[in-house]
């Protein structure tokens, strides 16, 4: 496994993180704790140090897994964790007042409630789950991260950035006030190579790279058959003829590059720690299985210059999630 500076945090942390979301037995229909803490054990051992949760995954059951595995572990793992928004509107919505979404209070509250799930002292990254740069200069919420960090009770303070708009954080960065951004990066979505990750390096911010294989759209396994259980947010995410049109770009991805369908999901990893300025990417590990195959993508093979040319042709902008 190798290690990237998390921005300016002073944190050296894995490249392959744990995404945690796939655990709490929230959106994600299948997940079996037995299985979801063996997977997170198996990391750990193969030297994932950066596990990526929140108090909106199962309503704190993903942060109770993460809180007992880490725990069960000498090694330093660091832990970052969200604050779900109060008003529940996700994403952040225009023209909304910050105090109706992370009043100072509730910061504290919900920051205190994710310490008693995980049975942890601190919080190293505590990030907000959704973000408007709209509250710059608003609200009380920074004084109470301030308080929060002063206190030892969190380390370092991010946001979640909303779904495909990478830049509706710049100005955030710019106050030097974040230590780190959650952006939705992949093959497809490329967007955030525009503006966001100059920005980034600029003002010396981690990058987290989430849904990096397109919430299993890169993994080649999606189809025109593909069903998904009752209550699975993919069937929303993957309706009408969405099935059919991923599974076309990304067999037309796979013949441009060269590589078996199978093997875009490895493809798609790379392409993410391709750039300089990310810190850590976190996809959803649900068995050994998959721990082992996203953990040996941290080998320190790069892609050719002339695969990531091929590759930029295939950027989709689009927004499933709407």
């Amino acid at each position: 496994m190798r290690y990237r500076a998390l921005g300016k945090t002073g944190f050296s942390i894995s490249e392959v993180g744990y995404g945690a979301w796939g655990i709490g037995q929230s959106g994600w229909i299948g997940a079996k704790d037995d299985e979801s803490i063996q997977a997170l054990h198996k990391a750990i051992e193969l030297g994932l140090n950066f596990i990526d949760t929140a108090l909106a995954y199962g309503d704190g059951h993903s942060e109770q897994l993460v809180g007992q595995v880490v725990r069960e572990h000498a090694q330093k793992i660091y832990v970052a964790s969200k604050i779900p928004p109060k008003n529940g509107q996700w994403p952040a919505r225009n023209g909304v007042d910050v105090n109706d979404v992370f009043p100072g209070s509730y910061v504290r509250e919900c920051t205190e409630r994710s310490l008693r799930n995980l049975g942890l002292d601190a919080i190293d990254v505590q990030q907000f789950h959704v973000w408007s740069d709209e509250w710059v200069g608003h609200g009380d919420w920074l004084d109470e991260i301030a308080k929060l960090k002063q206190e030892g009770k969190i380390k370092a303070f991010g946001v979640s950035i909303n779904d495909h708009q990478p830049e509706n954080a710049i100005l955030l960065l710019e106050t030097g006030v974040v230590d780190s951004v959650q952006v939705i990066y992949n093959l497809f979505d490329q967007s955030p190579e525009d503006a966001l990750f100059a920005a980034c390096e600029r003002y010396h911010v981690g990058v987290i790279v989430r849904v990096p294989l397109d919430e299993g759209g890169l993994t080649g396994r999606i189809t025109p058959d593909t069903e998904f259980p009752e209550g699975d947010f993919r069937a929303h995410y993957f309706r009408g003829d969405r099935k059919q049109e991923v599974a076309k770009r990304v067999q037309t991805l796979a013949e441009d590059l060269g590589v078996a369908v199978e093997n875009v999901a490895e493809l798609a990893l790379r392409y993410t720690l391709s750039h300089p300025v990310v810190s850590t990417v976190i996809p959803g590990m649900r068995s050994i299985r998959n721990v082992e195959h996203n953990c040996a993508i941290s080998d320190g093979h790069t892609l050719s210059v002339d695969q990531l040319e091929k590759i930029k042709a295939h950027r989709w902008d689009r927004n499933f999630y709407s």
